[in-house]
């Protein structure tokens, strides 16, 4: 049992960090559209997506829901019945389950999805926490499968 509260305890502190800085965004980033963080690098800038990643499927808004919401099904499924005494692949169901629902209220409530993260140095799509959170899970998740082969395969001594 504590093993399901200090998983929920940690989606929802993360999702908590994410709705507080999207509410920051649209209170004071939205007034004034951009703030420079690092000239010529990166900057806050508040756009709302009604898309997913690079604007796809904008207007789609049903579809990106329901996506979305079985997606975040299949990943709570693995992190709370198949991640047991496995840490690296339960942080990364954690930062993908935390991600996927911060973006998933935001589209609920709104129909898009807040905004402010804007590298200037390449010409890439605007992104915020949540975003994050789901790239380093996918990422982590990624290295645990291919860890998982690497101990699979018996040696070649054997």
């Amino acid at each position: 049992m504590a093993y399901v509260i200090l998983n929920l305890v940690c989606v929802a502190a993360l999702v908590g960090i994410d709705q507080a800085i999207k509410l920051w965004a649209i209170q004071y980033l939205a007034p004034v559209e951009a703030i420079t963080v690092i000239p010529h690098v990166v900057e806050l800038r508040f756009v709302l997506n009604q898309g997913m990643a690079f604007s796809l499927l904008s207007g789609k808004q049903l579809f990106l829901i329901l996506a979305t919401s079985a997606a975040l099904l299949l990943v709570a499924y693995l992190l709370f019945f198949r991640s047991r005494g496995k840490l690296l692949q339960q942080i990364a169901f954690i930062l993908v389950l935390a991600g996927g629902i911060g973006n998933l209220i935001d589209r609920v409530l709104n129909g898009e999805v807040v905004d402010y993260i804007n590298p200037l140095f390449i010409d890439f799509a605007v992104f915020n926490f949540a975003d994050i959170l789901v790239c380093v899970g996918v990422a982590l998740w990624v290295l645990v499968i291919l860890l998982e082969e690497v101990e699979d395969k018996p040696s070649k001594e054997q």
